[in-house]
């Protein structure tokens, strides 16, 4: 579950995404290094979450492992609450969090790990 060593490369914008478990379609996520065992509670992961335009969530989500959220492009809508580019989130384990909407898509880079 380690990250690898990775220089700077580009990456492969079209290719390599998938729904998430939980998800539903019109958000797709690329790992970009590690991955997290939620059963044994270890690990680490780094990836992108795309909405294309028009995707949402119905319900909140929870989990058990620390994330960070900087949101790259596009509309994120949270309640009422619409964020625009350079907005970042960091939530501990446990924290309720969402349903999310995005009327134009948005790209969100996201870091997940345990303690």
């Amino acid at each position: 579950m380690l990250k690898p060593h990775l220089e700077f490369h580009e990456l492969d914008m079209s290719s390599g995404w998938e729904t998430p478990p939980g998800y539903p379609p019109g958000i797709e996520q690329k790992i970009l290094a590690g991955g997290l065992d939620e059963e044994s509670k270890k690990g680490s992961r780094t990836r992108l979450l795309r909405f294309q335009p028009g995707a949402f969530t119905t319900k909140p989500f929870e989990h058990d492992y620390w994330e960070e959220v900087f949101q790259i492009s596009g509309t994120l809508t949270i309640g009422e609450e619409t964020f625009r580019p350079w907005t970042y989130a960091v939530r501990p384990p446990h924290t309720p969090h969402g349903p999310f909407r995005s009327d134009e898509g948005c790209l969100l880079y996201e870091i997940h790990y345990f303690d």
